[in-house]
């Protein structure tokens, strides 16, 4: 926990006073307003679809408001464009970083900022240097092209690059989203520097946890709505969340309670190149096993060589006791024949075609379901669609519009109903509720034990261990390329799963509390 200043008496750096922005009819702010005041870090939280990305982009010039105003240390501001709100000291920082990978950190950091003589760009190396050091990365080289850096340290850079423009508020989109736990906490480390430098943070988190951690205040907004504000130290994730969803979840973490039948998969010696010691494991019908591990485990990559997506050098898998298949060569229309399915953890990319239709996305993958001698029944297709979207209350005007229009958590939704059209026996999950909010996270927990009571076994690959814990019969790690043993987690603890992925030492059967 950071220690936390009390400047609330102070007025607000920048404050927003009851703005609005709709698109057609629908209305995405209804007057918000927003104090966020200098050295604090503001949580700005809710769920997807509550108008929490509308309003920074409002804040960003990426969006004009409809009504309302905004002031930067008391006097009247008007964030025409991006570029206005950039000369006011506005950065934003998207979850998608925005850096130019072939260019190098210098030319990232003044990409836009460029200062010229007599027609000679001049150098800015002392206040590149500079913006480096307050973050503690002296190591990184301006010279250094970005491509070759990884993740956490591309997202130093474009802070970097907010504190070379002078930014006074820097906003952060989800910044944890892609981070290992250590790559996280040099994050809020460098979030502390800001704050002690006196400048104003945003922070937009679907982790409650990460907000306790580093957050001063908190601001909740609900359909397009301010419904909340405060301290957080004087609030409670349980208090939290019933802002956010308008009401309260009595159990986060829906426990499985139905009884596990066969073995339904089991494999054997699966070798590859992010799998260097081989992987066995076995399935049963119902289970939800869970698979952790940390950044560059390899867990991800056990998911994808399984579907046949990433090649492995020798191994097979056993479906239902009856069916051997080997491996090698193993493509996706061999798991889908064979009754697999894969829910990618980049839906943007892999999980869904953005540019097509919500009914698209549903049926396209299982046209034959929607089709007869060779022509596609368009209300077949629709009905379908239609269904399945409101059996997983996706909230949409229509099954028509394009999926790119959808939450974060919707979109995930309809990446899980073209599962569910697919109607196979053994779903990979990986990363199923990354990016979405309290509420669609606690939807998708109870669909998946609603498959797995059905009958459906699910390999849920998650980072988050609370998640695993909570909703998981059984866990397995990933450490190095190697698995361990899966472990019914009513014997295991955060502290056991963490000795193995950062040691690789085995999980204790049993501990000394549950002897006694």
């Amino acid at each position: 926990m950071v220690e936390r200043v009390n400047t609330t008496a102070a007025p607000p750096l920048l404050r927003l006073d009851s703005i609005t922005k709709s698109f057609g009819p629908v209305r995405a702010l209804r007057g918000v307003s927003l104090d966020i005041r200098a050295g604090q870090v503001l949580a700005l939280i809710g769920e997807n679809g509550a108008g929490k990305s509308t309003l920074m982009k409002v804040l960003s010039g990426a969006h004009r408001p409809d009504s309302g105003s905004v002031e930067m240390g008391g006097q009247p501001l008007t964030l025409a464009n991006p570029l206005a709100a950039r000369r006011a000291g506005i950065a934003m920082i998207y979850q998608e970083l925005t850096l130019a990978p072939d260019l190098t950190v210098e030319e990232n950091m003044t990409l836009g900022l460029e200062q010229a003589r007599f027609g000679f760009l001049r150098s800015q190396s002392e206040k590149i240097a500079a913006a480096l050091k307050l973050l503690g990365a002296e190591d990184i080289s301006p010279d250094q092209k970005v491509q070759t850096l990884t993740i956490a340290r591309q997202q130093v850079v474009e802070i970097a690059r907010a504190i070379v423009s002078d930014a006074r508020v820097v906003i952060m989109d989800e910044p944890t989203s892609s981070l290992s736990g250590e790559d996280k906490r040099a994050l809020f480390r460098v979030i502390n520097k800001l704050r002690e430098e006196g400048l104003a943070i945003v922070y937009i988190s679907h982790f409650l946890d990460e907000i306790d951690e580093i957050a001063d205040r908190y601001a909740v907004l609900r359909d397009g709505e301010s419904v909340g504000a405060g301290l957080v130290s004087e609030s409670t994730t349980e208090s939290l969340v019933e802002l956010m969803i308008g009401r309260a979840i009595d159990d986060m973490y829906p426990r499985p309670d139905h009884d596990l039948g066969e073995v339904v998969l089991s494999v054997n010696e699966v070798h590859g190149s992010p799998l260097p010691r081989g992987v066995s494991f076995d399935l049963q019908r119902g289970e939800i096993l869970g698979i952790f591990g940390l950044v560059g485990a390899g867990r991800t990559e056990l998911a994808r060589c399984l579907f046949g997506l990433d090649p492995v050098s020798r191994g097979r898998i056993e479906l239902h006791g009856n069916t051997r298949m080997k491996l090698a060569g193993f493509r996706p229309i061999n798991a889908l024949r064979g009754g697999l399915d894969y829910l990618s953890e980049d839906r943007k990319e892999e999980g869904l075609a953005q540019n097509l239709s919500i009914t698209e996305n549903t049926t396209l993958s299982a046209i034959r379901k929607t089709s007869r001698y060779g022509f596609l029944q368009l209300r077949k297709e629709q009905a379908t669609a239609e269904e399945l979207s409101r059996k997983l209350d996706v909230r949409c005007s229509s099954t028509s519009q394009p999926v790119s229009s959808l939450s974060g958590g919707n979109q995930q939704k309809v990446a899980l109903a073209r599962m569910i059209h697919h109607d196979s026996d053994i779903f990979f999950m990986d990363e199923p509720t990354r990016g979405i909010d309290v509420g669609s996270k606690h939807e998708i927990y109870e669909l998946i034990h609603s498959l797995a009571a059905a009958g459906k076994s699910i390999i849920v690959v998650s980072s988050y261990l609370p998640e695993l814990l909570g909703t998981c019969h059984s866990i397995a790690v990933m450490h190095r390329g190697a698995l361990s043993e899966k472990r019914d987690v009513a014997g295991l603890t955060e502290h056991d799963i963490m000795v193995f992925a950062t040691t690789g030492k085995t999980m204790p059967l049993e501990r000394e509390s549950d002897l006694v």
